[in-house]
């Protein structure tokens, strides 16, 4: 089999394992055996490879999100909150933190004396 044909196959095996492995590279790596920078690799040089891969995590989020909103259907307070602070914030769904500062600096400065030697 010519190298390309190889590629492709690993490629093909690999676009399979992440969508298996909800898009985690060790785990999809792991089961097609090749190392993480020939992945990385193929994002950088091959258009299309880089696209099924972006695909893959589109479906990969849409699946976490339908599980969020399972969560919330059944009554999941802490998925209720974390979807309004992360999708309600023009609402004002959102922690702030609020710093006080006084704009005063203080500073002192302490006299350094040598030690005097006692004999």
């Amino acid at each position: 089999m010519a190298i390309r044909q190889i590629s492709t196959h690993k490629k093909r095996l690999m676009l399979k394992a992440l969508e298996e492995s909800l898009t985690v590279v060790t785990t999809a790596v792991a089961s097609v055996g090749i190392n993480r920078q020939t992945h990385y690799n193929w994002l950088k040089k091959d258009p299309k490879y880089a696209a099924d891969v972006l695909d893959i995590e589109n479906v990969t989020l849409d699946f976490a999100e339908s599980q969020l909103h399972q969560q919330i259907r059944e009554g999941n307070v802490t998925a209720t909150i974390f979807l309004l602070k992360t999708k309600g914030k023009k609402r004002g769904y959102i922690e702030r933190q609020e710093i006080q500062h006084d704009s005063s600096i203080e500073s002192k400065l302490i006299e350094w004396t040598p030690a005097k030697n006692k004999e």
